[in-house]
C-alpha cells in the first residue's frame, strides 16, 4: 500500500444506532473507491469490516474495524464501529484515533439512544462532525422527518448541505446545496453520480435550503456576515470557507442524505471527507502526560516517533495485534520503540496498514496515520510506544464499568487447566470486560455490558481457543450483622487428665455504621485475663463470624469490646480463650438482634422517553428506589437504587421491555438490610443446602 504524509490523511470515525447502516456505507464508500470489486453487503455476510464470524452470523458490529478508500490522492481511514448499546464502548475507545466523525442517522427512525451517546463521545473527544441521514431508499423514510429529529436533539447547528431527490424506492440522487447541481445515481451501482440541473419541483425547496446554509457559514465570521448582509448571499468559495471554518469550532454540522444500501452518495460523502473534514495535523492534538506534566500534543510527523495504542486484537493463529495512531514523527519497519507505559522494549516489525482482516504492508507510516502490527509482546490498549528518552505517555480512555457479572464455570477439566489464559486473551481484546474471583462466593465471574455481550465472549472461548464454559446467574454476596446490643460471657472448660482446657470471657457486642466492617477494643483491666490471650479472643470472634449465623455469609459492621473474664495458671492457653470467644460470640448473637444484609446498586438506564412510566414501575417492583431523572431531547435518563438481587436478568427484560431501544449501567453502592419475608426466605434456601451439603457427605 502506497505510504501517505500526514497533510493527505483523514481518520473518520463511522458511528450511529445500531442498524442505522454503518457497515453498509462503508462498504458502498470503499466500492465506489476502488477498494472493493463490488458491492458487498452485511446480510450476504461479505463485507470487508464486518469479518468476525458472531459478526457474519448475527449481522451486527460487534468489534470496531479500519478499512482504507482512496479518493481524490487522500487516504481515508474509515473506523466502522459498533452502535448497539452493549458494545458502544468499543466505539468510544475507537473514537481516539479519529480526527473527525460520519454520524449515522436512520431516516426512518430519526436520532435514537445510541446516536445521542455517540453524539457525546464525539462531544468529548471535541471531533468536527457530519450528519448522514441514512436508508433513505426504504419505505417510510422521510428527509424532512428525520431532519427535525436531528435539530431537534442536536439544535439548528446540524444544517442540510443536500436535499434528497425522490423519496423510499424513488429516492435517485442528491442536490448539492454548495454547487447547486443534482446528481443522479444508479441504485446498485458504481455510487458515481451523474452531473446535473436541479429538477424544477425542486427548485424553490432547493433555493430555500441553499439560503438558510448560506447564512449559517456567515455566522460566525464578521467578514462574511458583513458580505451576506451586503449582497444577501455568498460565493461558493466563501460558502465553503464558512463551512470549514465552522466545523473545525464545533458550531456547524453538515447534513448529507444517502441509501448505503443501494450505494446513493457514497461519492459525495467522499468528496466531502476528503474536502472539508481536517486532517490529523489540523487538529489540537492528543492530550498527553510529557515529562510528568499534563499536555496537549500536536500532531506532527518532525521530531522523535510515539504512537497510541487504541484497540488489540487477539488472533489464535496471527496472536495479538496492536492497532496504534501515530501521534508523532515517522514509523518505520522494525523500529525498536519504548512502550513508555510499561517500561519495557519492542520491535515492530511487518508494520501494516487494517483493510478490515487483512493487513496490508507498508515501510513506514506517518503521524496522523493509523497502523497495525503483530506479535508485540507486553504492549495492550491504552499504551503508548515511543523513541527512547521520549517521555510522552497518551492519556487512555476512560471506559463504563461492566453492568452484569455472571458466574462462569468450565465444562470439563481440562476446559479448567485452559479457561484463565483464554479469558485474558479475550480481556487483551475487549476493555469493556472485567474477569475475577469473588472472594466471598468463590465463583469466577466474568462481567460485561450485558448478557449478549458476555454469551459472545463465551461463544468465542469455544471457537476460538477450544474451552466450553457455562454462564450462570452470581451468587448474591449477602452479609450478616447485628441491629441490637449484646453482654455475655464464653467460657470453655473441659477436663481429660492431666492438662485440662480453660478460658473465659465477658464480651460486649454492638453495631457499628454501614461499610465499617469490624472493630475489637480490650478493655481488661487489672489482667483478669492476661494480655497475650487477647489476640486469641480476638482471632476466635473473627474466624466465627467468617462463618456467620444466621444463613452462613460473612458478618460485618460490629464491635466486640472484650472487658472482663478469668484464666487458669496451668489449663489456659490460647486455643482455651479462642474457643471461649466462639461460644461468647455464639451467645452474643441470640441476644443482638442478627440480620442479614444485601447489596445495593446503583442504576443509570437510558431509554426513550416514551418508556420512563413502565421502567419506573418495573424497577419499583424490583424494591428500587428513584433517586432521579433528566431528560436530554428524545432520551430519558433514570438512576436508581435497586437491590442487586432484583437485577440479574435486568438485560433481558429491559431488552423486552423497550424493544431492545434502552441501556442500562450498574455499580455497587452500599449493603442495607434485607427486608424480613425476602430473609427468611434466604435464610431457608442456605439451612436447605447445607442440610443437603451433609447428607451428600454421609
Amino acid at each position: 500500500m502506497k505510504v501517505y504524509e500526514s497533510k493527505d490523511i483523514r481518520n473518520v470515525g463511522v458511528v450511529g444506532h445500531g442498524d442505522s447502516g454503518k457497515t453498509t456505507l462503508t462498504a458502498g464508500m470503499l466500492f465506489t473507491a476502488g477498494a472493493a470489486n463490488r458491492l458487498l453487503r452485511v446480510d450476504e455476510g461479505n463485507t470487508i469490516t464486518d469479518f468476525d464470524d458472531e459478526e457474519i452470523q448475527r449481522k451486527i458490529t460487534i468489534s470496531t474495524a479500519i478499512a482504507v478508500a482512496e479518493w481524490k490522492k487522500t487516504k481515508l481511514n474509515l473506523i466502522d464501529t459498533p452502535g448497539y448499546n452493549i458494545f458502544i464502548n468499543d466505539a468510544k475507545a475507537a473514537l481516539a484515533a479519529a480526527d473527525s466523525a460520519l454520524v449515522l442517522v436512520d431516516g426512518v427512525a430519526g436520532v435514537e439512544v445510541q446516536t445521542e451517546k455517540v453524539w457525546s463521545f464525539c462531544e468529548e473527544f471535541k471531533l468536527p462532525r457530519a450528519i448522514i441521514i441514512n436508508k433513505l431508499a426504504r419505505e417510510r423514510s422521510a428527509f424532512d422527518r428525520a431532519l427535525e429529529s436531528v435539530q431537534t436533539n442536536f439544535g439548528r447547528s446540524a444544517v442540510p448541505i443536500q436535499i434528497p431527490v425522490g423519496a423510499e424506492r424513488d429516492f435517485k440522487g442528491v442536490i448539492d446545496l454548495i454547487g447547486m447541481k443534482a446528481y443522479t445515481y444508479t441504485p446498485d451501482g458504481d455510487g458515481k453520480g451523474k452531473e446535473g440541473e436541479i429538477p424544477g419541483d425542486m427548485a424553490d425547496a432547493a433555493q430555500k435550503a441553499h439560503e438558510a446554509l448560506v447564512e449559517m457559514a456567515a455566522e460566525g465570521d464578521d467578514a462574511l456576515m458583513e458580505e451576506f448582509f451586503d449582497k444577501g448571499t455568498l460565493p461558493v468559495e466563501h460558502i465553503i470557507d464558512g463551512l470549514k471554518k465552522g466545523m473545525r469550532e464545533l458550531r456547524i454540522f453538515p447534513v448529507l442524505c444517502a441509501s448505503g444500501y443501494h450505494n446513493v452518495g457514497t461519492d459525495q460523502i467522499l468528496s466531502f471527507l476528503t474536502d472539508y473534514m481536517p486532517s490529523p495535523t489540523e487538529r489540537d492534538g492528543a492530550k498527553a502526560t510529557l515529562n510528568g506534566q499534563e499536555t496537549t500534543q500536536k500532531i506532527t510527523a518532525t521530531g522523535p516517533a510515539s504512537a497510541f495504542v487504541f484497540k488489540t486484537t487477539a488472533d489464535p493463529f496471527s496472536g495479538r495485534i496492536t492497532f496504534f495512531k501515530v501521534c508523532t514523527g515517522i514509523i518505520r519497519n522494525d523500529s525498536n520503540l519504548q512502550n513508555v507505559t510499561r517500561g519495557t522494549s519492542e520491535r515492530l516489525a511487518h508494520l501494516s496498514c487494517p483493510q478490515g482482516k487483512t493487513l496490508q504492508p507498508v515501510t513506514e507510516i506517518y503521524a496522523g496515520d493509523i497502523g497495525a502490527v503483530a506479535k508485540l509482546r507486553d504492549t495492550l490498549t491504552g499504551d503508548t510506544l515511543a523513541e527512547k528518552g521520549l517521555n510522552i505517555a497518551y492519556l487512555p480512555v476512560k471506559l463504563a464499568e461492566p453492568s452484569i457479572a455472571f458466574a462462569i464455570e468450565a465444562k470439563s477439566r481440562n476446559d479448567e487447566d485452559r479457561m484463565g489464559n483464554a479469558v485474558h486473551k479475550v480481556l487483551e481484546e475487549d476493555q469493556s470486560l472485567r474477569f475475577y474471583r469473588d472472594p466471598q462466593t468463590r465463583e469466577f465471574l466474568l462481567a460485561g455490558t450485558g448478557q449478549q455481550h458476555v454469551e459472545i465472549v463465551v461463544s468465542r472461548l469455544k471457537k476460538r481457543y477450544g474451552v466450553d464454559v457455562t454462564l450462570k446467574a452470581p451468587k448474591i454476596p449477602y452479609r450478616e450483622t447485628i441491629r441490637g446490643f449484646a453482654d455475655v460471657q464464653g467460657r470453655h472448660k473441659k477436663q481429660t487428665g492431666g492438662h485440662g482446657q480453660f478460658g473465659d470471657c465477658w464480651i460486649k457486642m454492638e453495631p457499628l455504621p454501614r461499610g465499617a466492617k469490624f472493630e475489637f477494643a480490650n478493655e481488661i483491666f487489672g489482667g483478669s485475663i492476661p494480655k497475650n490471650y487477647i489476640p486469641a479472643v480476638e482471632k476466635g470472634i473473627i474466624e466465627t463470624a467468617e462463618k456467620g449465623y444466621l444463613a452462613g455469609y460473612p458478618m460485618v459492621d460490629f464491635k466486640v469490646t472484650v472487658y472482663d473474664g478469668s484464666y487458669h495458671d496451668v489449663d489456659s492457653s490460647e486455643l482455651a480463650f479462642k474457643l471461649a470467644a466462639r461460644k461468647a460470640f455464639k451467645a452474643a448473637m441470640q441476644e443482638a438482634k442478627p440480620a442479614l444484609l444485601e447489596p445495593v446498586m446503583n442504576v443509570e438506564i437510558q431509554a426513550p422517553v416514551e418508556y420512563a412510566g413502565d421502567l419506573m414501575g418495573d424497577l419499583n417492583g424490583r424494591r428500587g428506589r428513584i433517586s432521579g431523572m433528566e431528560t436530554k431531547g428524545s432520551t430519558q435518563f433514570i438512576r436508581a437504587q435497586v437491590p442487586m438481587a432484583e437485577m440479574l436478568n435486568y438485560q433481558s427484560d429491559l431488552t423486552a421491555m423497550t424493544q431492545g431501544r434502552a441501556s442500562f449501567a450498574m455499580e455497587f453502592d452500599h449493603y442495607d438490610f434485607v427486608p424480613q419475608l425476602q430473609a427468611e426466605k434466604i435464610i431457608a434456601a442456605a439451612k436447605a443446602a447445607k442440610t443437603g451439603e451433609e447428607e451428600e457427605e454421609e
